[in-house]
């Protein structure tokens, strides 16, 4: 049980990290590393969910900031970037909310 509460711990720092990269862009990749070191510590519990969910999350945030970024110089890469900026606030709120909770995530 205390290695589940260290697990969770680890998975609200990333989280952390994930929220501090609107401020401070390197603290995400620290948080996408973190989560590889950890993720065979985590397989089985309900903790993996929250793992997955942030490496899907950071992946497809990066691809779409990347494509929107590309696309501003027809400015639909500047609706592209909110929308990617909005849902990726969604998943770490959404993600928070479930660790707060000892919930699993659904990690689509």
């Amino acid at each position: 049980m205390a290695n589940i509460e260290k697990l969770k711990q680890y998975n609200l720092i990333t989280y952390i990290l994930y929220i501090l990269g609107f401020f401070v862009g390197l603290t995400p990749i620290v948080a996408i590393i973190m989560n590889y070191l950890k993720r065979n510590e985590m397989r089985g519990t309900w903790l993996e969910s929250h793992s997955d969910w942030q490496i899907r999350t950071f992946w497809v945030s990066l691809i779409g900031y990347l494509i929107g970024g590309l696309l501003t110089t027809i400015l639909i890469g500047f609706g592209i970037l909110f929308v990617v900026f909005i849902w990726h606030i969604y998943r770490l709120a959404k993600g928070l909310m479930a660790l707060n909770n000892n919930e699993p995530i659904n990690p689509v």
